[in-house]
């Protein structure tokens, strides 16, 4: 018993996270910076150029994140601080995958079977729905949303190779 207690309490440190976030933050602001001198940064007859504020936003996006990354370096052999215990990270990627997945899927078979493969997912994955309810939601919320928005409201959505098989 005290070795699961032990388990639980272990986890992803807080370091790492905030590292990778400025890392990342700091690269878009490097990409934001670079296409701001590409576009122009200074004033014309008119006013400023189009990457004039971006410009300046993507520098403090850098600074603010090169702080960060100092300040996480600075602290990194004493900051034992959890972001996540192991099991709260698994059940954050048993969230994030299907839905990475989902988002990818979208692309390619448009926007109702990935949604209804989705929802029978989640139903029995993590709500624990029975066959049937699960069936009857996953079907009918994604020929709903058809419905509404493609025949009501004439708003058309992402559609796959599905929807022009059946004419759509």
């Amino acid at each position: 018993m005290e070795q699961e207690n032990e388990a639980a309490r272990t986890g992803l440190a807080r370091r790492w996270p905030e590292a990778g976030v400025a890392l990342l933050l700091m690269a878009g602001g490097i990409v934001v910076i670079t296409d701001s001198l590409r576009v122009g940064i200074g004033w014309a007859d008119d006013g400023p150029l189009a990457g004039y504020f971006p410009f300046y936003i993507g520098l403090v996006l850098v600074l603010a994140s090169a702080w960060n990354l100092f300040q996480a370096a600075r602290h990194w052999k004493k900051d034992v601080v959890l972001f996540a215990t192991w099991p709260e990270l698994r059940d954050v990627v048993s969230m994030l995958v299907p839905m990475t997945i989902f988002v990818v899927a979208v692309a390619f078979l448009g926007l109702y079977l990935p949604s209804a493969l989705l929802l029978a997912y989640f139903m029995r994955r993590h709500g624990s729905f029975g066959w049937l309810a699960t069936l009857a939601i996953s079907a009918g919320v994604p020929v709903t949303a058809f419905l509404l928005f493609e025949r009501w409201f004439l708003v058309p959505l992402a559609k796959g190779p599905i929807e022009a098989w059946l004419g759509f």
